[in-house]
Formats: C-alpha cells, structure tokens, sequence
C-alpha cells in the first residue's frame, strides 16, 4: 500500500534503499532515543529492511520531490505490538532522520497512518509512546491529538540492553473524529 499527503510518499521499504536508511540510521541521535542501535554499515541497514522494515503496515517515509526514504513509521496491530493490545488497537512508532527535524513531516506522516488505521482497518484506538527525555516525539504525538494514558517506570529495553521509562499515550476514534 501507498499513501501520499502534501509533502510525502509513504510506501513500503526496498532492499535497495539500505544506502539512504545507513545515511540516517547510523546518526546517534536518532535510533536510540527511539529505543534501537544504530547502524553500523549498509549490509546492516539492509538487514534491517529485510528483517524488521519488511513487516505489514511498514513504510518508508519520503519525501515526493525525490524519492528517497528519511525516516520510516509503522503501524503494529494487535499481538504484533510491544504493549498488550487487542485486535481492534494498534501501536503507532516513527522516526525521521535529524535534517529533517522540526518540519511538521513526521506529524504530516502519523496523521495518515492515523487516518488509514481509524478509516481503512477499523481500529478503535491507537497507541503510541516515547521514551524519557525524547520530547521530540512527545511533541508530535501532542500535535497529532495523542493524551497520555499512563507511564511504564523500569522496564527492561531488549533492544538497548537497558532499563527505561516510558510514557503511553492514545488517541480512540472518537477524540480524532473530533478534531476533523
């Protein structure tokens, strides 16, 4: 599936975007403020595609003037998220590489899976969360009407191979039909 807002493609990653995905995700301010290493070659980042980017409801987020991916954003529904959801819940999560910070497209790109989930999968809420100290992904889930549900202190992070917080927020149908 593809979907387009103003600025934006978002379409599933390719094998052939690992040297585009390396040039953002080996940034240390980018993967593990979000919870994930970053990475250390092309071949790894090709991996990741390959292994993690490839899932259903996993899009690379790019820009329509060229092409090319700048970060990505997923939609994990029911037993395939992280939290304890139920069938008619899903997870949202994104990144964007640093360059492109503070431009309103990441915002641009969960107000479409936003949409896609509520209108086109029939999900009844949509959970999300950012870690400790991550205030720019708090502020896009603010932006994109997300409320805080409640924080998870002492959690043990696989990924990172340490101990976070982190703050849960959702947004149910009903508060985004709302805001339209």
């Amino acid at each position: 599936m593809i979907f387009k807002t103003d600025r934006l493609i978002l379409r599933p990653w390719k094998e052939e975007d690992a040297q585009q995905l390396y040039k953002y995700a080996k940034d240390p301010n980018v993967g593990p403020i979000a919870g994930w290493p970053v990475h250390t070659d092309v071949e790894n980042s090709r991996q990741i595609i390959r292994d993690v980017l490839s899932e259903d409801e996993t899009y690379a987020v790019v820009l329509k003037d060229d092409n090319l991916p700048i970060g990505s954003i997923g939609l994990m529904i029911g037993k395939k998220s992280n939290m304890a959801l139920g069938n008619d819940e899903g997870e949202i999560g994104y990144w964007i590489g640093v360059p492109y910070w503070g431009q309103g497209l990441i915002p641009e790109a969960v107000n479409e899976l936003i949409r896609h989930g509520f209108e086109e999968l029939g999900l009844k809420i949509i959970w999300c969360g950012y870690f400790e100290g991550n205030e720019k992904s708090l502020r896009v889930q603010e932006k994109c009407g997300f409320q805080y549900h409640h924080t998870e202190k002492n959690m043990k992070w696989y990924l990172m191979n340490d101990i976070r917080t982190e703050h849960i927020t959702c947004i149910t149908k009903e508060q985004w039909c709302n805001r339209l």
